[in-house]
């Protein structure tokens, strides 16, 4: 997809890996109220006179509407009972600028792809391409690293890693030292008239461990990342509010969009107003 900028933008891809359900919010609303009778749920009318089961809390977590708590949410505004709702979401293909953005949303849990312990293929690369840059380039590309689909754009971001790698090689006299894995020095000799065949053994040997610590300051905010992200069901509804809007950063509204595809009826009826 191109945005208004005219670069070509890939989609995010999102899928719900676990809901809590809205019986506990219920459940949570009723004992503010000791309202437990009036519920139109059996399974909640159940803790009026008894502690549910391991049985009766299946169905709690099975409910699918409450008329309470779409009073609470939509003519009280008491949306504190929304909380014991959550929700968690696997994300693909969202970029690191998107994820600056996520740490604004401070009730959140979120685990993202480390750069500290996933850079190893890149580093691989331009230690294989011994300083060519078209070499390092073409692997990159073969990653699929970024969220621009624009292939000449591409070429530009990983031209610059190329040249932040090769000014601190520059400047690092133990620069292979800590680009690769002791086991894996023994390469550049055997390979070093074969680019392809060192990479692979590279790719092969053991990896550096934290090779990011070194050289994540190489990549931008255009790279992919991964991540998993779990909302309480208030804090979901001010992140589509706010991020569902013209005025968000547009990267963060598809993934909004597409988290909100994914998110079950019975959660948005109660966070999303009807159009």
């Amino acid at each position: 997809m191109e945005n208004m900028y005219g670069i070509k933008y890939s989609k995010p891809e999102v899928t719900l890996l676990q809901e809590s359900g809205i019986g506990v919010a219920e459940t949570a609303a009723r004992t503010c109220y000791d309202s437990f009778a009036n519920s139109e749920n059996e399974a909640i009318k159940f803790i009026e006179d008894a502690m549910p089961d391991a049985t009766m809390c299946e169905e709690i977590n099975d409910i699918e509407e409450s008329n309470l708590l779409d009073d609470l949410a939509w003519t009280y505004f008491h949306h504190s009972i929304l909380e014991h709702a959550n929700l968690s979401f696997l994300v693909r293909g969202t970029s690191r600028g998107v994820l600056q953005e996520h740490a604004r949303h401070r009730i959140q849990a979120i685990s993202v792809r480390s750069t500290r312990y996933t850079m190893s293929s890149i580093i691989n690369a331009f230690v294989a391409s011994c300083g060519d840059r078209e070499f390092f380039i073409s692997k990159i590309l073969a990653f699929d690293m970024f969220v621009t689909s624009d292939k000449s754009y591409n070429r530009l971001e990983i031209s610059a890693m190329f040249d932040k790698l090769s000014y601190q090689q520059t400047k690092v006299p133990d620069f292979n030292e800590i680009a690769i894995a002791k086991s894996s020095l023994g390469f550049l000799e055997e390979f070093k008239n074969n680019p392809d065949a060192m990479f692979k053994a590279l790719e092969s040997g053991k990896k550096k461990r934290n090779v990011g610590d070194a050289f994540k300051h190489i990549i931008t905010d255009n790279v992919k990342v991964d991540m998993v992200v779990t909302f309480n069901l208030r804090s979901l509804k001010n992140y589509f509010t706010l991020r569902d809007s013209g005025a968000a950063f547009f990267q963060i509204r598809w993934l909004a969009q597409e988290m909100m595809r994914v998110t079950p009826t019975k959660y948005l009826n109660l966070i999303v107003k009807k159009k």
